[in-house]
């Protein structure tokens, strides 16, 4: 479990690629709360790529059939931790994306879509 990567993941890169071919310049090392996997400053825009499993995705979580009290607890954990991160960035002024991997992965395109379409309606509401 220790190897499994916390960011630059397959899905994530499939969308920033698409998001910088398409001229979307954004940020992802930023200090933002709940460290988000892409991040548009100036538009206040926090996206996370949500793995399916650590975030328990209706469609593909499978429950740990060993160790089950502890896995529990950490899925429980993470569920309550994203809540957190949203209503505070929320709080903040911020919109906050959230996609699963399998979306990403069945569908990209219309996934950068969206962010595109909230990004652009975002800049539109500052001017």
């Amino acid at each position: 479990m220790s190897r499994i990567k916390g960011r630059d993941t397959k899905p994530e890169l499939l969308v920033r690629q698409m998001l910088w071919k398409l001229g979307y310049r954004y940020r992802v090392k930023s200090k933002v709360v709940g460290k988000p996997d892409i991040v548009f400053t100036s538009v206040r825009v926090a996206i996370f790529v949500d793995g399916c499993q650590w975030h328990c995705c209706p469609k593909h979580w499978v429950r740990p059939k060993s160790n089950t009290q502890f896995w529990d607890r950490k899925f429980a954990s993470n569920r309550a931790r994203d809540e957190t991160v949203n209503a505070v960035l929320k709080a903040a002024g911020w919109i906050v994306l959230r996609f699963w991997e399998h979306e990403i992965v069945t569908d990209c395109a219309g996934v950068v879509t969206k962010v595109i379409n909230i990004v652009a309606t975002a800049c539109s509401s500052m001017s």
